[in-house]
């Protein structure tokens, strides 16, 4: 998706309960893990990423801090909250540890080499071909549509292709951005697309949540259209935001857990683990039912997310 992302609150989400604050960013941590899960059978004195998650009892977890309702950072709370935040608690129950979830912007994560701040993005992360470059990718944990947006009373633009040759506003480094440049390229199992908007003037933002409100700012005022994932946009108008949807779908993504080919730490076992636990959550129906209640559907499979 996305995705751009946005500012660096930096938070770390109990698996349980969460219990200090901590470092200039101000991480959260979690309460101690309890043990057990995956790494009850890991070897902790190696040195390999999953080796040294497992022994230090906590997994960093990359997302976007402005992303509702897939992931967000509440600074009155201090809290985190969303289907992304949820679904990496899962993950590092399952693992064993603790998630220490850390804010950080889109582009910043996107652009791979993390020099091992985090050891997996669970910020629904589109598989493209380019990012496999940088990327191990787990199976898709769950599709979504990509949609398009205008202010309210605005009548002119009532499909995609009307986007043509207007100001279109989107998150840098997102899949958006490289729709309307024409070179997306998405992984294997991501349902066909065609490209249906022509000679974009494509504005980036450093997060979607930032392109919707420079759109709702007024009919063409900023923006023309917006684009981000349908449930982005559909909670943001049900928010109050001054945008409505138009159109069917520009594409559906697949969105996945993302870790750094270019680790200085070995990432073999770390993605095998991953690609273990995505499947189980999805065969035991763990995240068919995170889907109903943040997104009010199930997308967690092609056949759902393109209906």
């Amino acid at each position: 998706m996305r995705r751009s992302r946005s500012l660096a609150f930096v938070a770390a989400v109990a698996v349980v309960v969460t219990v200090g604050v901590a470092c200039s960013k101000g991480t959260t941590t979690s309460a101690p893990a309890t043990g057990g899960g995956m790494c009850a059978s890991v070897d902790k004195t190696g040195t390999d990423a999953l080796a040294t998650i497992c022994k230090n009892g906590q997994i960093r977890i990359a997302t976007d801090p402005k992303y509702k309702p897939a992931s967000w950072y509440n600074v009155q709370t201090g809290q985190w909250n969303g289907f992304d935040v949820q679904v990496a608690q899962e993950i590092a129950k399952r693992l064993g540890v603790t998630a220490a979830i850390q804010g950080e912007k889109w582009d910043v994560i996107t652009a791979g080499s993390w020099n091992d701040r985090w050891d997996l993005s669970v910020g629904s992360m589109t598989d493209t071909v380019e990012r496999e470059k940088l990327f191990y990718f787990s199976p898709a944990y769950y599709y979504t549509p990509a949609g398009v947006a205008v202010y309210k009373t605005n009548t002119t633009i009532t499909t995609p292709a009307d986007a043509s040759g207007k100001k279109d506003c989107v998150g840098v480094a997102t899949t958006y951005q490289n729709y309307l440049q024409k070179n997306l390229v998405l992984g294997a199992g991501a349902p066909p697309f065609k490209f249906q908007i022509d000679n974009a003037q494509i504005d980036t933002f450093t997060t979607d949540t930032d392109a919707l409100d420079a759109l709702a700012l007024g009919d063409g005022v900023r923006c023309d259209t917006a684009i981000s994932a349908v449930p982005i946009i559909q909670s943001y108008i049900d928010d109050g935001g001054a945008i409505k949807l138009i159109g069917d779908p520009l594409y559906y993504e697949p969105l996945s857990i993302a870790m750094d080919k270019n680790s200085p730490v070995d990432q073999t076992t770390l993605v095998n683990a991953i690609k273990t636990i995505v499947t189980n959550m999805h065969e035991d129906g763990t995240l068919s039912s995170l889907s109903q209640k943040w997104w009010k559907t199930d997308l967690t499979t092609t056949n759902n997310a393109s209906s």
